[in-house]
């Protein structure tokens, strides 16, 4: 295999055509015969090439394996198979990924944030699976609706909004019209989110950000984001309990989530939690992030566990 500074993810993506929908999946071989299978699950705004850098850290403890989910990265959304993109049919599909792809096989499970609560109601909805679960990682991920940090009153107003642009019409036109290249970059870093992605960035990775910034605002299907966001202003994934441990990466200074009210929660569904801190300072890899920049968000308690369990 190529050294980890020549790999390009292009070299590794594959085709995915699954239940009529059509997108890419990307697979990393374990280094090591011995090695396990490992599933990542992304969460929203993402592609392949997003998380690249941190499939790079996950890929020294196992085979890697991370597919596309429905209306994101590319993917046809389950719009066009005239299904709801909820969490619960982005939950089904996950399941019938996992039974297809890994059969009969164990696997370890790392989700990143919506990912993670898409994982969730799989298991609760499948638990026959659970038994085929080695280990189930959450990077920065939630069960309630309560585990934001947001007001009530920016809460309901995301409520609203999204609610509104899920709609088939309102969606549509917002994507074609606001979401143009040309209108993306000369407007999107004055934006709320922008300003807090960018303020600190400069020449050429400035450019390099908003190229993919772009980029993933393109490709990522309008209406599926904003059904999801929608379903996060209120999600309650605390009605069922799993016999899984989960292990759980948090960021010290989330802007998103309050990380107590997370472990409430998640004590609450699984039967142990185990909790390790990233050294990073935001809630997630920024969107060109190397292997060296996504490191922090597998913290070395983390590591650890891999080596134990699995050398």
């Amino acid at each position: 295999m190529a050294k980890t500074s020549t790999q390009k993810p292009e070299d590794y993506i594959v085709p995915l055509n699954m239940n009529g929908l059509e997108g890419r999946m990307l697979r990393l071989p374990a280094k090591k015969a011995n090695q396990p299978e490992i599933l990542f699950v992304y969460g929203q705004h993402s592609s392949l090439e997003r998380w690249w850098g941190l499939a790079l850290e996950f890929n020294k403890y196992g085979g890697l394996t991370m597919p596309d989910l429905p209306g994101f990265g590319g993917m046809t959304s389950l719009y066009k198979i005239d299904q709801e993109a909820s969490i619960d049919n982005l939950a089904d599909y996950l399941a019938a990924f996992i039974k297809l792809k890994f059969r009969r096989k164990k696997v370890i499970i790392a989700s990143m944030s919506l990912g993670f609560a898409i994982t969730t109601r799989m298991l609760q909805k499948y638990p026959e699976l659970n038994g085929r679960v080695e280990m189930l990682v959450s990077i920065v991920g939630f069960s309630h609706h309560e585990d934001f940090v947001f007001s009530q009153r920016r809460i309901l107003f995301y409520r609203i909004a999204t609610s509104f642009f899920a709609r088939r019409f309102p969606s549509a036109f917002f994507q074609n019209i606001f979401l143009q290249p040309f209108y993306l970059r000369r407007v999107y870093k004055y934006s709320r989110f922008a300003k807090e992605k960018l303020s600190k960035m400069s020449g050429d990775e400035f450019d390099r950000t908003m190229d993919m910034e772009i980029l993933l605002w393109r490709i990522n299907d309008l209406r599926t984001q904003m059904k999801t966001n929608h379903e996060m202003m209120t999600i309650n994934n605390c009605t069922k309990g799993i016999d899984l441990p989960v292990y759980h990466v948090a960021a010290p200074k989330d802007r998103y989530f309050d990380n107590t009210r997370v472990e409430i929660h998640m004590r609450q569904i699984f039967s142990d939690f185990k909790i390790y801190y990233t050294r990073a300072s935001n809630h997630a890899p920024t969107i060109i992030a190397t292997a060296k920049d996504a490191a922090p968000f597998i913290p070395t308690g983390l590591r650890r566990m891999f080596i134990k369990k699995y050398r």
